[in-house]
């Protein structure tokens, strides 16, 4: 157990949760620069610019779990998160697969913040900033998918 102002949280579950993390946000980068690839059309170089942001966002984030799971004495997995492909590479099939990605890091991240929460302040701080990332770019996301005019 790891101790923070007296209030223990479990170290094991806390970095299970964060080597999944983990290896959701290294899919992300694999996933992102895959898509980034595949888009074609008159939209093509916004599309792509945000993709590829996407992906260095989530390396970036993989970077600092990776950190958090070492601070806790942990190993950080060689994992990768689930890879679907499903040859569907319309720009809103890829937002689809984007969305339901985002939305399952947003629920990981709340597991963690529910793990630390009044524990550390430095993971529930980390945890709340994660979750209120990933609910705006779940936000993002389902406006790129909405119609015009809707």
């Amino acid at each position: 157990m790891v101790m923070t102002d007296t209030v223990a949280f479990d170290k094991t579950r806390v970095i299970e949760i964060l080597n999944h993390i983990l290896e959701m946000e290294l899919a992300g980068v694999v996933r992102y620069t895959h898509y980034s690839f595949m888009v074609f059309g008159p939209n093509r170089i916004p599309i792509i610019s945000w993709l590829r942001s996407q992906a260095n966002e989530s390396l970036t984030h993989s970077q600092e779990v990776g950190e958090m799971i070492t601070d806790l004495g942990g190993h950080p997995s060689l994992g990768i998160g689930q890879l679907l492909e499903t040859h569907q590479h319309d720009v809103l099939n890829i937002l689809e697969e984007s969305l339901e990605h985002e939305q399952k890091q947003m629920f990981l991240y709340a597991d963690l913040l529910a793990l630390v929460k009044d524990k550390s302040v430095m993971f529930e701080e980390f945890a709340r900033r994660m979750v209120s990332e990933e609910e705006k770019h779940i936000g993002e996301v389902k406006k790129m998918l909405r119609k015009p005019n809707m």
